[in-house]
């Protein structure tokens, strides 16, 4: 995921745009004052790291404990960092900052320049940054009478951007001349290219420039690798660290101010970094030079505070974005202290999100012991606190209490009224009644406890609905079209409606409920057994049935925009097909399989490109196939089970390649199709359906799980009813299915079932609205008008 400054919460934008103008100031008002915010930011660092505490300290302090010493770390790469920073440096060039190198031609031009720059490009000022003395701060070269201007310009515009504008046939000997002076061989081809074919689109030439900019950051990569031209050391930790000024400035505001303010750092040529240490400079230098960070848990923290320090923007991106990805239930207390101590708002809602939704995980963990008193609590109180039962809640404050009793114990109270136990069965209260009078503790806090937990679970809460665990998850799972099951045809009525979850409801015990809302309905007529998928936060719902003749099969295809609510058309199908798979791979939509009509099923898979608003026939599946489950992963489509050309129940799994085709995998232990399969947790789950039996189909109750990296499936919790032709989606790492109907005696099945990994449980989550049989779901990012 690439990140950019426009990806961050506001208040950082704003942040960022106050550092730059104070900055400014600060260098316009000299050496001193500079000094004074180094020393600030100094404090500033030291004050934060001791805010972080316990939590971020455990990071380092247990990763020989808790990790391998070869800890594999993550490369993150900011692929529009070149781009970026060559940008920067042309900026530099025109206002005059740090250039050490006078070009100069006979005709009378001359350029100031950044000789680490030019030499990215040319072996001749290689050759002379090589030759330069110590001593010599600045270069002067002047051209022999051959070269012009006008093509040593091209040569500097190309060094700075990658391209050379306004290239004609005219200017070549020119261009050619002054890059075989200089010895810059990408000149001299790119060049040739506009020789050999001048008519190039623009877009092609953007593209090479961008390319050419990476291979210009690369080289001065290397030129730091063989310290050629390096003016600068920087001191941290004992240990010394060569670099070029120009590229330090380049990439960070810290350095800018530093070696342009006119303090005394811009004079030396070893600097001092009192407040940084070696393991966290070397990492961020490598960053400066080619826009990548080698992450993990055992470096990322002091990176991004680091980075924080030396106002590197773009860094600080990747080490966010590692730390939303990487999040999991051992460290995302470590990533909301670290976010609260540098005031990272974003961070702290999506950390503090993470643990509302693994609670009962996370507090199994041995840092959740640590949490302080009034953390918790905020914790117990927030209605969007997910457990599968209260009673969860309620051990888990036991087992803070029991930590270290005679200091909690005084807490325990006030944390124990936070407990919601009127949403207790009478089987988990006599738990609590039992925990409650084997804690050791006082007599007169045993009675306050047991009579508070014991009213309100005899006489519940006057305010029910408000005093709800309600949860309003980030995405809303959005339902699509489908079918009501009845044995009188005309009794039938397939549906134009999109109904979303607004919220998720814990009640009682295990009682769970969805809050269903009215989205909208599609336009034209209404479907089922057709594709949905979403791109770019947009819901384009593909082809299905209208009704249940031959004849009703559709190729249309819409586009739902949630933010302006708005339908459009867009380019039909090439062939009629329901009972298909819709996925997003890329940038592209695949629409794969399915059948024209009830006895045809189809082998093409066809490709739709947003730009041309057009489909074409990519590579055909190596059977005829429909009813099947399609899910991508790591930009891979994987399609399970399905009806065969016979329509019998496959086992199949296999990958599919728009160019190469079927790659078979492992079977499923069991034969399905109309059944459902998502990924989660780098898993695909495969659940519901119906299987062969003898010349009949059947339920098939049975769910598995499929392992991409070994290969493999393992059977997992069976569902507690049949779904078969349902809705299935991931949302905050539990598998919904929804609907469908029982192959025995053709009844709905109403009922949506959640999964969940961690319980290895199937929990009812209440009944579903409109049509629920060959139904289809996404997860839809809604605006928040919609949602209130």
């Amino acid at each position: 995921m690439e990140i950019t400054r426009k990806d961050l919460p506001m208040e950082w934008e704003e942040r960022w745009r106050r550092e730059k103008e104070r900055r400014k100031r600060m260098i316009e008002e000299g050496g001193e004052k500079f000094e004074e915010e180094n020393r600030k930011l100094k404090w500033i660092k030291s004050y934060n790291d001791s805010r972080i505490g316990m939590n971020v300290r455990a990071v380092k302090d247990n990763e020989c404990d808790n990790m391998e010493e070869d800890e594999l770390l993550q490369r993150y790469h900011r692929q529009s960092y070149p781009s970026e920073i060559f940008q920067t440096l042309g900026e530099m060039k025109m206002e005059n900052i740090l250039t050490d190198l006078i070009l100069s031609t006979e005709d009378g031009m001359s350029f100031h320049v950044h000789s680490l720059v030019l030499a990215a490009v040319s072996s001749l000022i290689q050759q002379k940054l090589q030759e330069r003395d110590g001593d010599e701060k600045d270069m002067s070269l002047r051209l022999g009478p051959e070269v012009r201007g006008s093509g040593l310009a091209a040569v500097v515009e190309f060094a700075y951007t990658g391209d050379i504008s306004n290239l004609n046939k005219d200017d070549m000997p020119q261009i050619q001349t002054a890059a075989l002076s200089l010895g810059a061989p990408r000149v001299l081809e790119i060049s040739k290219e506009e020789e050999d074919g001048g008519n190039r689109e623009e877009n092609l030439r953007k593209i090479s420039a961008e390319e050419q900019m990476k291979v210009g950051l690369q080289f001065m990569k290397d030129l730091w690798a063989k310290r050629v031209g390096c003016d600068v050391e920087l001191v941290a930790e004992g240990m010394v660290f060569q670099a070029h000024r120009v590229l330090l400035a380049a990439s960070s505001d810290y350095f800018r101010g530093m070696f342009t303010s006119g303090m005394k750092e811009s004079q030396q040529e070893s600097v001092s970094l009192l407040s940084v240490g070696a393991g966290e400079l070397e990492p961020l230098l490598n960053w400066a030079y080619s826009g990548a960070l080698m992450l993990g848990w055992s470096c990322v923290f002091d990176l991004a505070s680091t980075s924080l320090q030396f106002q590197i923007q773009p860094a600080i991106s990747l080490c966010l974005e590692f730390l939303e990805q990487e999040m999991d239930v051992h460290n995302c207390l470590d990533v909301a202290s670290f976010a609260e101590a540098y005031g990272m708002t974003g961070l702290i809602e999506l950390a503090e999100d993470f643990i509302l939704r693994h609670f009962q995980e996370v507090s199994a963990t041995p840092k959740f012991k640590d949490l302080p008193a009034e953390k918790l609590l905020a914790f117990l109180r927030c209605d969007a606190l997910s457990t599968p039962s209260e009673l969860a809640v309620f051990r888990a404050v036991v087992a803070w209490v029991e930590t270290d009793p005679t200091e909690r114990l005084p807490q325990a109270e006030e944390l124990m009224q936070a407990v919601r136990f009127s949403f207790m069965t009478f089987r988990e209260f006599r738990e609590v009644r039992a925990v409650n009078l084997s804690m050791e503790c006082s007599g007169e806090f045993e009675v306050e406890l047991y009579k508070s937990a014991l009213n309100e679970f005899g006489f519940g809460i006057s305010d029910r609905v408000a005093q709800q665990r309600v949860r309003h998850p980030k995405d809303a799972l959005v339902l699509v079209g489908g079918d009501q099951l009845n044995p009188d045809m005309d009794q039938r009525l397939p549906s134009k409606q999109l109904w979303f979850v607004n919220s998720l409801r814990s009640g009682t015990g295990l009682v769970k409920e969805i809050e269903w809302r009215m989205l909208g309905e599609m336009p034209d007529r209404a479907r089922f057994r057709h594709g949905v998928a979403v791109h770019d936060g947009q819901l384009y719902v593909a082809g299905g049935c209208h009704f249940y003749t031959k004849y009703d099969v559709m190729k249309s295809v819409y586009r739902y925009d949630p933010v302006r609510d708005h339908w459009e058309r867009q380019a039909d199908l090439l062939e009629l097909r329901s009972n298909f798979t819709l996925v997003v791979s890329g940038d592209a939509l695949y629409a794969v399989g399915g059948d024209r009509d009830i006895n045809t099923n189809l082998d093409s898979v066809e490709k739709y490109s947003l730009e041309t608003d057009s489909w074409s026939f990519t590579h055909p599946l190596d059977q005829a196939l429909s009813g099947h489950a399609a899910a991508v992963w790591g930009g891979e489509i994987f399609i399970s089970g399905g009806f065969n050309c016979k329509y019998q129940c496959l086992p199949s799994m296999f990958l599919y390649h728009p160019v190469r085709g079927t790659t078979y995998l492992a079977d499923m232990t069991h034969d399905r199709a109309q059944h459902c399969m998502e990924s989660m947790r780098s898993h695909f789950y495969v659940a519901g359906g119906v299987c062969n039996l003898n010349t009949y189909y059947t339920n098939q109750l049975v769910c598995e799980m499929y392992d991409p990296g070994h290969d493999t499936w393992t059977v997992f919790t069976p569902l507690p009813i049949p779904h078969v032709g349902a809705a299935s989606a991931v949302l905050e790492e539990r598998l919904y299915v929804l609907g469908g109907y029982c192959q025995e005696d053709y009844r709905e099945a109403r009922q949506t079932h959640r999964y969940d990994p961690v319980t290895q449980r199937w929990d009812s989550m209440g009944k579903m609205p409109g049509p629920v049989t060959d139904v289809r779901a996404c997860l839809l990012h809604l605006p928040e008008h919609i949602r209130k």
